[in-house]
């Protein structure tokens, strides 16, 4: 029960951080609807549950390439999906009647896949994410006993994986509470602030990158 406490306390915190995914996954809610918006942050939660098992199974390949010089590499790589990301969102078009059809446009299997797939491919697009979850590792093996500690990190994990999704969920609830204040003009300028969000991270890994390689 105290490694449960510790991974739900732990989760709780982290899901307050607020990136990139925070926003589109507000917009698919308000948007698409909260299935819809639920089909994407599953996609999430698979990538983050595939980059815990790297990060588990290549721990110390995951250190090393953490401090070492090919961390540039990772971060240039990210850092340009995301800015692609955000031209792309800044620049996306809102129609008329994709306004006007908002509630319930999501209704095939074919793209809640869609949908899931893109949640998956959006976190993929960030490399980083392996390390977040490796320094989160590295907290639960601190907080484990030594006597039990395999156990106790899975117990660790697998709360922090659940916390983030319930939370997710609430918000995911908020935002569809917004729909009926949301127009045109308000979603164009939601998706210029993704973009901007999108396009300001991605800098901001190459510019760390490159600090990185010129100490």
């Amino acid at each position: 029960m105290d490694i449960i406490l510790k991974g739900f306390l732990t989760g709780c915190v982290l899901s307050i951080m607020i990136g990139p995914v925070f926003f589109v996954l507000l917009e698919t809610s308000i948007r698409r609807g909260i299935k819809a918006a639920l089909a994407f942050d599953m996609g999430v939660l698979l990538n983050d549950i595939l980059y815990i098992a790297v990060a588990y199974l290549f721990y110390n390949q995951v250190a090393d390439l953490k401090d070492g010089d090919n961390n540039f590499i990772v971060r240039l790589i990210g850092g340009s999906l995301f800015v692609g990301y955000g031209v792309y969102y800044f620049f996306k078009p809102v129609k008329e009647e994709a306004h006007a059809n908002l509630v319930d446009v999501t209704t095939s299997t074919s793209d809640y896949i869609l949908l899931t797939l893109k949640g998956f491919l959006l976190n993929l697009a960030n490399p980083l994410v392996v390390f977040y979850w490796f320094g989160v590792m590295t907290l639960g093996s601190e907080m484990s006993s030594e006597s039990d500690q395999q156990y106790g990190l899975i117990m660790f994990l697998t709360t922090i994986l659940i916390t983030f999704f319930s939370v997710d969920f609430l918000k995911i609830l908020g935002a569809k509470k917004l729909q009926p204040l949301v127009t045109r003009k308000r979603l164009i300028m939601l998706n210029r602030l993704i973009g901007i969000i999108f396009a300001v991270s991605g800098m901001t890994l190459i510019v760390q990158g490159l600090i990185g390689v010129l100490k």
